[in-house]
């Protein structure tokens, strides 16, 4: 296959931490975790991040984005995002993932993306869209990326959301960031290698990352909306 230099800048530019959709943000359930006690070094970081991408992002996320990537107009891509709304269980999350979702959609709107402007007519007039995962593939098929492009920008980004929130909060320093980056990124590679079947479904099943988000608004002191 052939090396794709204007595909992978486009990559290099969405998933650059310097991007400004407002990812910083959101530690998605990782500041609740440590808060409990229950992620305190780079190991249990790592297998909070395994959990996120094996069992959410894999059977979720990546389904979302690839009925959305796939619908034929933005009727088709409201309804993707309906479906988000409805197999979201946290109230939390559900929130978090509509803020981070229309904060990425916005840059996009500022930046022409033809789909991405008109969509946002719809988002303006329904509270129920605006979904993470489906503004992605919103914003990749404005950016001109392949599915494949997109599915991989979409789960890297999500990697390094949580090690970025992993530093800021004192679980990992710069070096061990980057070795859990590592580790994240060959399950990654693992993960795109297989294609879910057309008729997935979304599901996810995080019980302690959903009940740590579910607990934010009980604490005093956050740093992050997730």
């Amino acid at each position: 296959m052939l090396f794709d230099r204007s595909q992978t800048l486009a990559l290099l530019q969405l998933g650059d931490s310097a991007y400004p959709a407002g990812g910083f943000a959101f530690s998605w359930g990782l500041e609740g975790l440590a808060a409990d006690g229950m992620v305190a070094n780079r190991s249990e970081l790592d297998r909070i991040i395994a959990d996120q991408l094996a069992r959410r992002w894999a059977s979720m996320d990546r389904i979302l984005l690839r009925q959305a990537f796939r619908a034929e107009d933005c009727g088709a891509i409201a309804g993707v995002d309906r479906l988000a709304e409805a197999a979201t269980a946290s109230a939390e999350m559900r929130e978090g993932s509509r803020r981070a979702g229309r904060a990425l959609l916005g840059v996009w709107v500022k930046l022409d993306g033809a789909l991405s402007v008109v969509y946002r007519g719809l988002v303006s007039s329904d509270g129920r869209l605006g979904h993470l995962a489906v503004m992605q593939a919103v914003v990749g098929r404005d950016a001109g990326l392949s599915l494949d492009a997109t599915e991989l920008v979409s789960g890297w980004t999500l990697v390094t959301g949580l090690v970025s929130a992993a530093v800021r909060l004192g679980i990992v320093g710069h070096i061990e960031a980057q070795r859990s980056q590592a580790a994240a990124r060959g399950l990654l590679a693992e993960l795109l290698a297989e294609a879910p079947p057309p008729d997935a479904l979304p599901a996810s099943f995080t019980p302690f990352i959903d009940i740590a988000v579910s607990r934010g608004p009980l604490r005093h002191v956050r740093m992050f909306t997730t």
